[in-house]
């Protein structure tokens, strides 16, 4: 049996391959080694009853996932799903491949997260080029879920949101500065808070501040990162994540202006990587 993951640090996709035609896809909380123990990890899996029963019949594993980016973090997840899946050969990466496999497969591309945060890398067709980006919500996270929602909170609390959608918010959100000082400084994962304001632009897509609010996030994602590459023009541009998809017409539409050639844009690439596995698994990036 093969299990494959996409997770970032919102939420994990699973698909659990049982036969040829035979799969059980699953979601579970987000998991992000920079914010959660080896404990946290098993306890996720003690509650997830979609997996319960197939523990020691997973003969492969292979997760993607955010904060992968070092030995020791993905050494941290090897080891909390070996003690779960105990006869398993367990394979562990950034999200970032996950997105390469999902999108380019083996061609040559540039693959783009944005979703809870944000990332960017250029495939070559046969190796990752290291990037200067994916420096978390406080130093980047350009255009991402973190990013909108950062920038709504403090519209809010400056008074620069027009009077009408700062009325919508409050009652939306029954927040004040109290409250969101005390979230985002004294508990954890306010990067997950921050992002959970992201929604309150679907709603409100056609008002020109949040027209404007996407427009002026995107391109900062498009300049800090897609034009880092010299020669951006030539690739195609593929984009994984939530924020992506949802606001994918203005996300195009600005790319297009900037002669950026836009391909896939995946809300999640599960389906696509773990076809992408099963159909490849040598040929994977090592």
């Amino acid at each position: 049996m093969l299990l494959v993951a996409d997770s970032g640090s919102t939420k994990a996709d699973w698909i659990l391959t049982l036969s040829e035609n035979q799969s059980i896809s699953f979601r579970t909380a987000g998991i992000n080694p920079f914010f959660l123990s080896e404990k946290d990890i098993i306890k996720i899996f003690q509650d997830t009853p979609e997996i319960q029963g197939y523990t020691e019949q997973v003969k492969e594993i292979y997760f993607f996932g955010a904060g992968c980016s070092s030995p020791d973090r993905r050494e941290l997840i090897s080891n909390a799903l070996s003690k779960i899946f105990k006869n398993a050969f367990i394979s562990v990466d950034i999200d970032l491949i996950a997105c390469i496999y999902a999108t380019t497969g083996l061609s040559k591309g540039i693959c783009c997260i944005i979703g809870t945060g944000s990332n960017i890398s250029y495939f070559d067709g046969k190796k990752v080029h290291d990037s200067k980006h994916g420096l978390g919500y406080i130093l980047g996270d350009e255009g991402s879920g973190t990013y909108f929602g950062r920038k709504l909170i403090t519209g809010f609390l400056y008074g620069t949101m027009p009077q009408e959608l700062s009325k919508e918010f409050y009652n939306k959100y029954q927040i004040d500065k109290e409250s969101i000082i005390k979230r985002i400084y004294q508990e954890p994962s306010p990067n997950f808070y921050l992002a959970s304001f992201a929604p309150f632009m679907s709603e409100n897509l056609s008002h020109p501040y949040i027209i404007d609010l996407l427009e002026k996030g995107f391109n900062e994602f498009i300049e800090t990162n897609i034009k880092s590459y010299e020669d951006y023009k030539l690739h195609t541009c593929h984009f994984v994540g939530s924020i992506a998809f949802h606001f994918s017409d203005i996300l195009k539409r600005l790319c297009e202006e900037k002669d950026i050639k836009v391909g896939k844009i995946l809300k999640h690439p599960i389906e696509e990587l773990s076809s992408f596995i099963s159909k490849n698994g040598e040929k994977i990036l090592r």
